[in-house]
Formats: C-alpha cells, sequence, structure tokens
C-alpha cells in the first residue's frame, strides 16, 4: 500500500522572460514565498529556450549580400504547486512583479 496523498488539484505556474537571471531570482522568489505559506511544489522546471531568430537588410535599398541577424531569447520556468489554497490567489496580489517577467497560471 502506498502512504502517497492524492493529488486533487494542481496549480501550474508559468515564467517567461528574456533575462535568465531576472527569472530565476522570481522564481526563488516564489517559491520561497510558497513555502513559507505550507504549500507543496515541484519545481522551478526550467523549460526549453526559445530562440526566434531574425535577418535584416543592413541597405535599405540595395546590397542583399549584406545582412545583419538578430536573435530573441525567450527563457521559461515552470512551477507545479499540488492541492493549492484558495489563500494563493491573495499571495500573489502581494508579490512584486518585476518588469519584463510574464506569469501565466493555469489549474489542471
Amino acid at each position: 500500500m502506498s502512504t502517497k496523498q492524492k493529488i486533487e488539484q494542481k496549480l501550474r505556474i508559468r515564467l517567461k522572460s528574456y533575462d535568465h537571471r531576472l527569472i530565476d531570482k522570481y522564481a526563488k522568489q516564489l517559491v520561497d514565498m510558497l513555502l513559507k505559506e505550507g504549500m507543496q511544489i515541484k519545481g522551478p522546471i526550467p523549460l526549453p529556450t526559445e530562440i526566434k531568430r531574425f535577418t535584416v537588410n543592413r541597405s535599405p535599398f540595395i546590397y542583399k549580400d549584406s545582412r545583419e541577424q538578430f536573435e530573441l531569447k525567450i527563457h521559461k520556468r515552470l512551477i507545479d504547486v499540488l492541492n493549492p489554497s484558495p489563500r494563493i490567489i491573495e499571495l500573489f496580489s502581494y508579490l512584486d512583479l518585476p518588469a519584463g517577467v510574464e506569469i501565466e497560471l493555469k489549474m489542471i
């Protein structure tokens, strides 16, 4: 017989940012806050970095051979909260979200 608790609900938190240091700092702050409230969590799990590449002409008119390339990296982290309490929404309202970090909440 297993002594595992049944997981009834799960809150999935996805964080996205262009700066990996900022997202790691915020994920640690979020995990510390959730653990302090006594919630059971899994994560932060680093997800694959999404890389978008853009190629543009350097010249506005001709010289097709002269091009410049840019890339945009989107870093992602995933945190699962097992059996979240209703108080979790109140906790997110107190949390100071820095500019440049996107948070997405989803109940599973």
